[in-house]
Formats: structure tokens, sequence, C-alpha cells
């Protein structure tokens, strides 16, 4: 899959995302992003986040199972990043600390490096945020091609390396909020503080249904 169709592939998500506040604001009803069919019954079938099983900074697998039913969040980055991931874990640190104590949520920081991200380097790596609770914010590793495919083809997000770019790795700035039954309900550009905003004011919405 080359860049240039992933790229476009997160346009036409953040299209249907990034409408301006009021607007988002005004309906409770999040929209359902992604390509949808008809099944053979005439009823929508819309696009899903693929099985997963991943090493969190505990040394635990964290599968789909593990947010069935549950609304979480989900991003790509990695420890080494010199570049938007030092931002973007700030601004998640305002995600975590604002539901932290909610039951029905998580995170899922997924790394794109895999071979130097370590289950004892994101352990390192959370503490030093001042993560304590894997229960909540789960900073996740394991095969890297899994984890390109999943960000790619699931996600809808870019997650690759790439030897041109700071770091070794092309990825987006995105989080992607996710509902109980692995649907993505929103895109936000987890660079800017408005949209993170934006993403602590929708989660809720979910959190009610």
């Amino acid at each position: 899959m080359n860049r240039t169709y992933i790229l476009l592939g997160l346009l036409v998500i953040l299209g249907f995302s990034c409408q301006p506040a009021s607007e988002k604001t005004a309906s409770a009803e999040l929209p359902i992003l992604g390509e949808r069919y008809a099944d053979d019954n005439q009823d929508t079938v819309y696009h899903r986040i693929a099985d997963f099983a991943f090493v969190n900074q505990m040394g635990d697998t964290i599968s789909n199972e593990d947010v069935e039913d549950k609304i979480y969040v989900a991003d790509f980055f990695f420890t080494s990043c010199p570049t938007i991931c030092p931002i973007m874990k700030k601004e998640m640190l305002r995600v975590y600390e604002k539901y932290k104590d909610q039951p029905n949520f998580m995170i899922l920081s997924h790394s794109i490096d895999p071979t130097h991200d370590t289950q004892a380097v994101l352990k390192d790596y959370a503490e030093k945020l001042g993560v304590e609770d894997a229960s909540t914010w789960n900073f996740l590793t394991g095969e890297q091609e899994r984890i390109y495919e999943i960000g790619q083809t699931s996600y809808l997000t870019t997650a690759m390396a790439d030897q041109q770019e700071p770091g070794g790795f092309l990825h987006s700035g995105a989080f992607l909020l996710i509902d109980g039954k692995g649907r993505i309900r929103g895109v936000y550009d987890g660079t800017k503080s408005d949209q993170v905003d934006q993403l602590i004011s929708d989660i809720p919405k979910l959190l009610k249904q």
C-alpha cells in the first residue's frame, strides 16, 4: 500500500470527522466512519477494527476481546520519535486524566518501532509520563508488519517505516475514537489542543450509549 493511497484514505475519514465544533456538539450522534455495504439481507455492514493481539507495557496480551463493548482511543507512535509524538502524548495525557477512572474506557497506543520499543522500554516510557494504570492506557508492541497492517487497513491511518522521515518512521498524529462494536466514530488531530478538546467532549456521547 503506497503512501499516497494511505494519506488519501486518511483525508477521506478526516473529511467526515473535522466538522466545526459547534456543528458536532449540536448532535449527540457521532458518525460511523469508513466504508460500508449492504449484506444479503440489505442490512448495513460497517467498517470495523480487525481482530488483534499485542503486548502491553506490563507484558500482558491485549486483544480485541479486551475492548469489546468498551470505548477506546487509538493512536500510533514510537518512543524515540523526534517530531510529533511528544506533543501527541502530552495531549493524550489530558484524555487519560479525564477518563482514567471510567471502567468502560481505554487508550491503545501502538508502537510502530517494536524492535526498539520492547515491553520494558514501553513500561519505562509510561512511567515517565506518569501513567501507572495499564488497565486504562496500554502502550502496545508486537509484530511490526501486523502493527502496520492494522494501522493502515483497520484504523485507516498512516503507520510505516520510512527512512526519509525523522526517526525512520512515518505516522499520522490522528487520535481515533472507537465504539464498543469496533467502529471508527471520530478522527482528531492529536497535535492540536482544540481537536483533542473535541475528542474529550465526544467520548461521553458514546459512553452513554
